[in-house]
């Protein structure tokens, strides 16, 4: 039954959920909010979508990029290289992006009479990003429930596993990794340098995965 809207960047982890749930999900919803990589990865969330026969739609939220603070919207020179760890990678946080991605995709799924949203969220993000935590996943869909009819849930079936069990599932369906972005520099190819490169490195290796994305290094 397909009952369920997935927010779907275009990178590793969102493709994997959009391919493992396919039979179950109604629409991809992708958010610009003026982020350096953005244009990179939503024509990547577009074109699985596409191919699952998925309806697929993007929703500018130029206000973020206007109003808030974080290094992923001052152009990819603000971006930090190094390991993807809490000191390296703060900078790298939108203030409560999933919140408002999160509320607007309720409301979306609301009124299509969907009953679930799906993030890709995963246990590697906990200790960066509070709106990645399972305590706020359990807020949030706490709070789509009680306002909304449908009784809208927070379906974050991945924030207990890490990055490498997600890319050993996304590579049990067949997923060509190098058809995702995660380089929060947004250039022509992968810097292979940032926290967000070499987190992909090292999920794929662990996962005992071929990397075949493009580096610039």
């Amino acid at each position: 039954m397909k009952d369920s809207v997935i927010i779907v960047s275009g990178g590793m982890d969102s493709i994997t959920m959009l391919y493992e749930f396919k039979d179950c999900i109604a629409l991809g919803i992708s958010f610009d909010y003026g982020s350096n990589h953005n244009a990179r990865e939503i024509p990547y969330a577009k074109l699985h979508c596409e191919r699952l026969g998925i309806r697929h739609i993007t929703i500018n939220l130029g206000f973020i990029h206007q109003y808030f603070k974080s290094s992923l919207l001052e152009g990819s020179e603000a971006v930090p290289e190094g390991n993807y760890n809490e000191e390296n990678m703060k900078s790298t946080v939108v203030p409560f992006r999933n919140g408002i991605m999160l509320a607007i995709a309720a409301g979306i799924a609301e009124s299509n009479q969907l009953r679930r949203v799906m993030m890709a969220n995963h246990g590697g993000d906990h200790t960066i990003y509070p709106d990645c935590r399972p305590e706020f996943v359990n807020a949030m869909s706490a709070a789509t429930r009680t306002g909304t009819f449908e009784k809208v849930e927070v379906w974050a079936p991945y924030t207990d596993i890490s990055k490498a069990d997600i890319a050993r599932r996304g590579n049990a369906l067949g997923i060509n990794y190098a058809e995702t972005w995660s380089c929060y520099k947004g250039g022509e190819k992968h810097c292979g340098k940032c926290g967000t490169c070499r987190e992909r490195k090292e999920a794929l290796h662990d996962a005992g995965i071929a990397d075949t994305t493009e580096y610039e290094e």
